[in-house]
C-alpha cells in the first residue's frame, strides 16, 4: 500500500498566512543517506479542486552539512495531499 511506503518527516511545522494560505516547512531524512535531510517549504492553498501548492522550495543537506538546491519536481496532482486542520500547527519527530 501506498502508505505504508511514505517515509516519515523529521520534523513539520505549519502557519497559517492572513490570506488563508499555509506556509509549511518540513525535514525528511535523506533517501539514500538517512543522516542528510531535505528541507522543504512551501505555499498552500484552498483553490476550487482541493489544495494546491502555490510555491515550494527544497534544500538537500548533507550528512557533512552542505546544503544545495533541489531542482524543481513535478507538482502531485491537485488535491491530492490535505493540509492540516489547525493553523500554526508543530510538530518535531526525532528518531
Amino acid at each position: 500500500m501506498y502508505w505504508l511506503e511514505r517515509q516519515k518527516y523529521k520534523a513539520r511545522y505549519s502557519t497559517k498566512l492572513p490570506n488563508g494560505d499555509f506556509l509549511s516547512l518540513t525535514v525528511w531524512p535523506g533517501k539514500t543517506d538517512p543522516s542528510a535531510e531535505v528541507v522543504t517549504i512551501q505555499v498552500r492553498r484552498q483553490g476550487a479542486e482541493g489544495w494546491e501548492t502555490v510555491g515550494r522550495l527544497a534544500v538537500y543537506r548533507t550528512s557533512d552539512g552542505r546544503y544545495a538546491l533541489l531542482p524543481e519536481r513535478q507538482q502531485p496532482v491537485t488535491g491530492s495531499t490535505p493540509e492540516p486542520e489547525a493553523p500554526a500547527q508543530a510538530e518535531s519527530y526525532e528518531q
